[in-house]
């Protein structure tokens, strides 16, 4: 049974985001072939809230439209809708579809529907919709990447130059040791030694124990552990990465304590200052925290913060 124990969502939003490219040629390749990435493309995380923001059918871990240019067709650009969904929810179908026309009657452009399934049912694999009424039909057809079907290349995803392979074997490796913590600390000290033995740039190493960090929650002794064995790897190979993890680490402190002040003070947050935590740097969370203390309301917090910075 799928659980809402271990937090996706930032790891993936942000992974989706930063390596869109390598997302559709790693999941979705046809799409990716079809795509000009010559050319500039845009998130429109906010008109996609604006368009969708009575049909909420179901909780996902991510929810991402984008406009790219294609190389070939009578269009500009296209919409592709990128969801990625965690839980198998009999609703699923009918939301991509609702999502897709509902972009298209905003836009009047062609939209992709693109799904990531990342839940624990290996049987369950939707790709379309249906209605039929009166003699009148419609069947709207979506494109589907399944997490479970990877379970068995596990060591080529491991050793694949791609983020998404690396971050699907992370996934498919969080979900096997769900309650044994010495499994998860033994399959998360794996991946972070593979990790470094790509040798990828330092802001795609850090992205990705970003990601690491996240999927495989442990308790705080055996978290200390991983981090000693970095330490060592890091100086063996003449490498510098765990003090920029340790200031992820004080960021998403001061983040969860922040929040809980502002909620504590000002009650539920409202969706433009949860982004704008969610988004913020180790200076940004510390102007806030100041602000807090004499700010009389919630927008003030973040008004004062902007004062400082130019002062």
């Amino acid at each position: 049974m799928d659980t809402p124990n271990d937090q996706y969502d930032s790891p993936w939003k942000r992974a989706v985001e930063n390596y869109l490219q390598e997302f559709m040629e790693f999941y979705f390749p046809l799409v990716h072939a079809e795509i000009d990435w010559a050319k500039e493309h845009v998130f429109l995380d906010q008109e996609l809230r604006a368009v969708v923001q009575d049909a909420d059918l179901g909780k996902r871990f991510v929810d991402k439209l984008v406009r790219v240019n294609v190389l070939n067709g009578d269009e500009k650009w296209i919409y592709i809708h990128v969801e990625v969904q965690g839980t198998k929810q009999a609703e699923f179908a009918k939301r991509i579809f609702v999502y897709n026309y509902r972009i298209f009657d905003r836009y009047d452009r062609p939209v992709a529907s693109l799904a990531v399934l990342a839940d624990t049912h290996k049987q369950w694999k939707p790709t379309s919709y249906s209605l039929t009424v009166l003699g009148c039909s419609h069947t709207f057809n979506f494109l589907m990447a399944k997490l479970t079907d990877y379970e068995e290349r596990l060591d080529e995803l491991l050793k694949s130059d791609n983020v998404f392979g690396w971050i699907t074997a992370a996934h498919i490796l969080t979900q096997k040791p769900r309650t044994q913590h010495q499994e998860r600390y033994e399959a998360k000290l794996r991946l972070v030694r593979i990790l470094y033995q790509h040798r990828w740039d330092k802001q795609r190493i850090i992205d990705l124990l970003y990601n690491v960090d996240w999927l495989m929650q442990l308790p705080e002794w055996l978290n200390s552990r991983v981090w000693q064995e970095l330490e060592t790897i890091e100086e063996k190979e003449k490498m510098e990465y765990v003090t920029s993890i340790e200031r992820l680490g004080m960021v998403k402190g001061q983040y969860n304590i922040l929040k809980r002040q502002l909620e504590s003070r000002f009650g539920l947050l409202p969706q433009w200052a949860s982004e704008k935590l969610k988004s913020a740097k180790a200076k940004d969370l510390e102007a806030w925290a100041d602000a807090i203390l004499t700010a009389p309301t919630l927008e003030n917090v973040f008004k004062k913060s902007k004062v400082s910075k130019k002062s």
